[in-house]
């Protein structure tokens, strides 16, 4: 009686593990425990190349942008996107050239003030001659270092001899010429003390004896710039031939080589009484 009543004892306590293993077998799983997604890795935009810049040009605002890199790839001598960081690049030379968003390094430009910077900017064999500009001359505020211009001269011939139409001429200096500075920190409206942000000076680049012919065309009248297209293909820092490329103020107005019209004589004539009339003339 003892073995029966432990058989079913036994009995009752398997089939009570068996449907406890079969309920257990039945159920989902549990979930995963939560796990906090990672925060994205930091980022920061630094200075970049806009667009391709050859070795030795002149960087303008438009050559630079932002670019954005991880916080652990940037390296101590590339400049974080700020305004004042992309007011001390304008003017800069590239000492090599960039590719398009490459980072803008300390080491890959040469700074306005730097010493020997001007020096590096010229090429070899050249010098540096400075003029003196005002709004309107320096193109209204609009030339840049690395732009191209011609250098126009004006003047007026203080000569009562010369036909009306004879004294005030223009004629081209220099042509297609590189402008490595303006004002003396050599960028553009450089002078915090100008109200005006216009230049007062522009620096050229030229030979020997385009500098020596500046110098003279200083003395005799008025200069003027005028910015030459991106696209112009003449030989750089060419010298028009004296008197082939002269403007006189005839060929602007005509009027002033026009013949004076024929001038009309008043006449007056008297009668002394029963005399014969007099004519007088004036």
């Amino acid at each position: 009686m003892v073995l029966r009543i432990m058989f079913f004892a036994l009995m009752a306590i398997g089939l009570v593990g068996f449907g406890t293993v079969a309920w257990i077998s039945t159920r989902p799983p549990p979930p995963p425990p939560h796990v906090a997604a990672a925060p994205p890795p930091a980022k920061i935009a630094v200075l970049g190349a806009a667009r391709a810049l050859r070795a030795g040009s002149l960087m303008k605002p438009e050559d630079l942008a932002a670019k954005e890199i991880l916080i652990a790839d940037r390296s101590a001598d590339m400049s974080a996107d700020t305004p004042d960081a992309r007011r001390a690049l304008a003017g800069a030379m590239v000492r090599r050239s960039l590719s398009v968003g490459e980072p803008v390094r300390a080491s890959d430009v040469m700074r306005p003030g730097d010493h020997g910077f001007l020096a590096a900017v010229l090429q070899p064999g050249m010098r540096a001659v400075t003029v003196a500009v005002d709004a309107t001359t320096g193109a209204a505020g609009l030339i840049w270092p690395g732009d191209r211009v011609d250098l126009i001269l004006t003047q007026t011939i203080q000569e009562a001899s010369m036909p009306l139409g004879h004294r005030v001429a223009a004629e081209t200096v220099l042509s297609d010429v590189r402008v490595i500075a303006i004002d003396q920190q050599l960028v553009q409206g450089a002078d915090t003390n100008q109200t005006d942000n216009q230049a007062r000076t522009v620096t050229l680049e030229a030979t020997q004896e385009q500098a020596v012919s500046v110098s003279v065309a200083t003395r005799l009248g008025r200069l003027s710039l005028s910015v030459r297209s991106a696209d112009t293909t003449s030989s750089a820092g060419t010298k028009v031939a004296a008197g082939r490329d002269t403007t006189w103020a005839v060929d602007v107005s005509p009027a002033l080589g026009a013949a004076p019209p024929p001038h009309e004589q008043n006449m007056l004539r008297v009668y002394p009484g029963s005399g014969e009339a007099k004519e007088f003339k004036f």
